[in-house]
């Protein structure tokens, strides 16, 4: 049995949310999943998986076009702009 504080794996399902169709988040969200997402804490985990069933009009917001995001989501939000890219 999973506690509430223990990291959860990538799993397939959430792999394919972060397949968004847009470059622009793609070369953001892929590479955040496959080299930072297990090293987060389980609450950013989940933040993140949260994130994920958001709309890609406001991924693309928050991510790209610098629209304030929502609190909620910001620590995710930095965690995911705070990384390098790589393109």
């Amino acid at each position: 049995m999973m506690h509430v504080d223990e990291k959860k794996p990538i799993d397939g399902r959430l792999r394919w949310r972060c397949r968004r169709g847009l470059k622009e988040l793609d070369v953001l969200i892929l590479p955040f999943l496959e080299q930072s997402y297990s090293n987060l804490s389980a609450s950013l985990q989940d933040d993140f998986v949260r994130l994920m069933a958001e709309e890609d009009v406001d991924l693309l917001d928050w991510l790209v076009n610098g629209i304030p995001v929502p609190t909620s989501y910001r620590a995710i939000v930095d965690a995911i702009l705070g990384r390098p890219l790589s393109l």
